[in-house]
């Protein structure tokens, strides 16, 4: 009898018949609702049409739910092996649509997937979300075919994500993100959706590539530079932290702070003084 995604047994009793528990060294919380891992899934842009990679999948429940909504290619990245058992039954149901790799999903190439273009949907361990995003942010600015990132952040890294000027949450990632990209929260999750229950409120993020902007950006690795600088001392003035820069070359006065300025000015002074 061929086994299908419907008839797998629910993802808290395939832990429990495998002896798996989370681990707070790989930041595991996981998400077992039904209807909130499909809402995930569904919301994947063209999920029917482009591959999916996910980071993190633990014991499935979300890579489940995106092959559920017709993901028609998933490649999932996973640092913990003890996962194995559960995910081969998962690969086993999938008609050849789910691929595992296990490895740390910092130190790996995406690239080597051979996609031409690809979604990352992912419910990201907490202890390296902020960093996998940045490098993605990079990946995004330098030419990588990703077409689109659902993600689940804290709430507050979310709101830091999704920040404008003058936003309390305005700082380095909000300027990162927003000069490759537009991103919006699409909804809170709350935290006794997971097992374990982390301390904070959970958001998802949609972060989608824009063109037009990566277009007109210059180096992203210039522009971090600057924002680490500038906003490592964002209580002082931009005067007053680099104070041999002629401010007015930009419109400023040098009175001005990080927070004060917008992802924009932050890609003008980066291609200036540091082309």
């Amino acid at each position: 009898m061929t086994t299908t995604l419907e008839s797998l047994p629910p993802v808290s009793q395939m832990m429990r018949e495998c002896g798996m528990q989370a681990k707070k060294k790989f930041g595991q919380n996981f998400l077992f609702d039904l209807n909130l891992t499909g809402r995930i899934a569904r919301a994947v842009p063209d999920i029917d049409k482009i591959p999916v990679v996910e980071v993190g999948p633990g014991p499935g429940g979300l890579t489940r739910a995106l092959l559920m909504a017709g993901a028609h290619k998933v490649v999932a990245v996973e640092m913990d092996k003890t996962c194995a058992p559960i995910l081969s039954q998962i690969v086993s149901a999938s008609n050849n649509r789910l691929t595992v790799v296990f490895g740390d999903a910092l130190k790996t190439d995406f690239s080597q997937f051979g996609f031409t273009e690809y979604a990352i949907c992912s419910n990201l361990p907490y202890n390296v979300g902020t960093e996998l995003l940045i490098q993605w942010i990079h990946k995004i600015a330098n030419g990588e075919p990703i077409k689109s990132l659902t993600l689940m952040f804290q709430r507050e890294v979310a709101d830091r994500i999704v920040a404008r000027v003058g936003d309390d949450a305005y700082g380095r990632l909000s300027v990162l993100v927003n000069l490759v990209a537009d991103a919006k929260i699409l909804f809170n999750v709350p935290r006794t959706a997971f097992t374990p229950a982390p301390k904070v409120t959970s958001s998802i993020v949609q972060i989608i590539p824009n063109a037009e902007k990566i277009k007109s950006l210059g180096k992203i690795e210039s522009v971090e530079n600057i924002t680490a600088k500038l906003f490592g001392m964002r209580r002082k003035m931009i005067r007053g932290i680099m104070p041999d820069v002629d401010w007015s070359l930009f419109g400023l006065t040098g009175t001005e702070r990080a927070e004060n300025l917008n992802p924009e000015k932050f890609s003008e002074i980066a291609k200036k003084l540091l082309p």
